[in-house]
């Protein structure tokens, strides 16, 4: 007996005595055909209808620590000092993540969110202000432009990438266009040469929201170093993390001055003593907590990317055989993923018009972690009832047929799975190519 591609059991030969075949179940309910070399295949057994799972690996666990997180954080615990007001690691870790971005300057916050948000108002966004965004995106991109008072406007997206689509930006220019924010969804970099043009023309500053792109670089420069500003997040599903935090990062020294000061109560790097205040600020500070757990992170996350990427391109290149399952395009200017998601487009047509919903329950079932995408933002109840409330119906009627397109037919494999070793790396290609073969 002999296996051929792992999805098929097959006897030794045809004939009219009954057929040698073996299964994993001992339903064989399943249909069965003689292939040109007359061997009969046997599709497996689905896990989901009974069948033994493809994947029989834990996957690896997340967050990864170790004693280089204890030994950080009983230090900060005995030195008493808490708070980037009076601690050291808040300072030494935005020297560091803005090196390994490429980047001259960082300022920390509590989170992505906030990030967005300082560096918005640093660019002075403000109320009656649009900014251009994609819809295919966490909610807090927009949250953030509307905390301002600001008006998020929704371009549609290049449906090889789920990233904005330049092309669409500048018939979405208007007089009250305040800012382009492009975001590298899942570690994917966006088309930052066409964004960055268009921007150009406009005389528009872009903000980069990176807060999934940690690593990622276009053209060999970091993300988040291309436009004016550039946005991290390091909540806890995220590649490096300290439950929460957030980062803006700037070559710009002004810019960086300006958000230094919104986050630190107003402040400057130059203000003497407690009370002298050069504006309104806000207190966005990260913790000395936080910052401690991230200089832990930031050293093993190299050898993270590593992992990821070896994962990702055997996923590709096996995922690129199977009819119907389409990893998402990563452009030949992106010289590096920050990969937060695996993300492909789902083809019904090829699974005997099964929808993705029935696809997603049939790889759980084989032990693959996986989920739906985004919906749409202009489709978000919250989003839709908030814009509506400020600025009028007529405003969240987008055309984004793309971005809709993507709410329906994108699966996403978690960043945790590309840390997995070889072997269920092997075990996931398997379940992709057993559902496959018995639903194609």
């Amino acid at each position: 007996m002999r296996l051929r591609h792992s999805q098929w059991v097959v006897s030794e030969s045809v004939d009219t005595s009954p057929l040698r075949t073996y299964h994993a179940a001992s339903d064989l309910h399943a249909s069965t055909s003689a292939d040109s070399e007359g061997y009969i295949r046997v599709p497996d057994l689905l896990a989901i209808d009974g069948g033994v799972p493809a994947v029989s690996h834990s996957m690896p666990a997340w967050p990864v620590h170790g004693a280089r997180e204890r030994e950080l954080l009983l230090a900060v615990l005995e030195s008493g000092q808490w708070g980037e007001i009076t601690g050291s690691c808040t300072n030494e870790f935005a020297a560091v993540f803005a090196a390994f971005q490429g980047a001259t300057h960082a300022v920390l916050t509590p989170s992505g969110t906030l990030a967005l948000e300082a560096a918005l108002e640093a660019l002075g966004v403000g109320a009656g202000d649009e900014v251009i965004t994609s819809p295919w995106t966490f909610i807090a991109t927009a949250s953030a432009i509307l905390t301002l008072g600001a008006r998020p406007v929704f371009v549609d997206i290049d449906p090889t990438t789920n990233t904005i689509d330049p092309a669409r930006i500048a018939e979405a220019i208007t007089p009250r266009t305040k800012a382009i924010v492009p975001v590298h969804i899942g570690g994917l970099p966006a088309d930052m040469d066409g964004v960055m043009e268009v921007a150009g023309r406009a005389g528009l500053p872009v903000l980069e929201d990176a807060c999934q792109a940690w690593g990622a670089r276009w053209r060999d420069r970091g993300v988040g170093t291309i436009g004016a500003l550039g946005c991290f997040s390091f909540q806890e599903s995220k590649n490096i993390t300290a439950g929460e935090g957030g980062a803006v990062v700037t070559n710009d020294r002004p810019l960086y001055e300006r958000v230094w000061s919104i986050h630190n109560t107003g402040r400057t790097p130059a203000s003497v003593g407690m009370f002298d205040h050069a504006m309104v600020g806000r207190n966005l500070r990260m913790t000395e907590w936080q910052a401690a757990i991230l200089l832990a992170q930031i050293e093993r996350l190299p050898e993270q990317m590593e992992r990821r990427d070896r994962a990702a391109a055997r996923l590709t290149e096996a995922l690129d055989e199977i009819p119907g399952v389409m990893p998402l395009r990563v452009d030949e200017r992106v010289t590096r993923c920050g990969w937060h998601l695996y993300q492909l487009r789902y083809d019904p047509d090829a699974f005997g018009g099964r929808d993705r919903e029935a696809f997603l329950r049939a790889l759980a079932a084989e032990g693959v972690p996986c989920s739906a995408g985004y919906i749409p933002l202009p489709e978000v109840n919250a989003m839709r009832e908030a814009v509506c409330q400020r600025f009028g119906d007529d405003v969240v009627r987008h055309d984004i047929p793309h971005a809709e397109a993507a709410g329906r037919a994108t699966v996403w494999l978690p960043q945790t799975l590309l840390l997995a070793d070889d072997e269920t790396i092997d075990q996931v290609i398997a379940a992709f190519r057993k559902i496959a073969a018995a639903w194609g």
